[in-house]
């Protein structure tokens, strides 16, 4: 179970997507993930380059440079994660006022697990995939989310970050209900 803090919360889920990465082989790095035009070492690309400008355009918290995704992908993501983890842990975060100039003030720790956890659980499907790994998501965390993003539906598809929608079997797990919202097709397999 994914516990409901979001210093908690970003622990296990980074863990997971953490153990991942730890498990992918050298030469998958460049291998074809889900996500058009993404190869494994692009996902994690993704959350360790927009995270940073994200907390910096809401706080004047700053995120240090960790190694390249280019030259360390693992190093990258477990240098970005700890750094993440740092902010959250300090009890000083809790009166952050995140005021990003797009959406409403919250504080900084709800920001961090709406925006950022959220993306790392869901991401971590496509790098376990991407390099043939079998990643179960939380299902309570998957329906959850699933349902929370359903009523969003269209202003999230109009937002360019997911691509059209997958349609699963009406009996189909959470998990591939959620891969399938999100844009990708859970059946999908790395070529051989």
């Amino acid at each position: 179970m994914i516990p409901d803090d979001p210093a908690g919360e970003h622990r296990a889920i980074a863990a997971t997507f953490t153990e991942t990465a730890r498990n992918v082989a050298p030469d998958q790095w460049d291998a074809r993930s889900p996500v058009d035009d993404w190869r494994a070492r692009d996902v994690v690309r993704h959350l360790v380059e927009w995270f940073p400008a994200f907390l910096a355009d809401g706080s004047d918290l700053r995120l240090a440079p960790g190694p390249s995704v280019d030259d360390d992908p693992l190093g990258a993501w477990e240098h970005h994660a700890a750094a993440v983890q740092a902010v959250l842990d300090d009890p000083a975060s809790a009166d952050v006022a995140f005021a990003h100039p797009r959406l409403p003030a919250m504080p900084l720790p709800r920001a961090v697990a709406q925006f950022y956890t959220n993306d790392v659980f869901m991401h971590s499907w496509d790098l376990g995939r991407a390099t043939g790994q079998d990643v179960r998501l939380d299902e309570d965390r998957c329906r959850a989310m699933l349902t929370g993003m359903e009523p969003m539906d269209q202003m999230l598809r109009e937002s360019g970050q997911y691509g059209a929608r997958v349609p699963v079997p009406d009996d189909a797990s959470w998990q591939d209900r959620l891969v399938g919202f999100i844009g990708r097709d859970p059946a999908w397999r790395p070529a051989t």
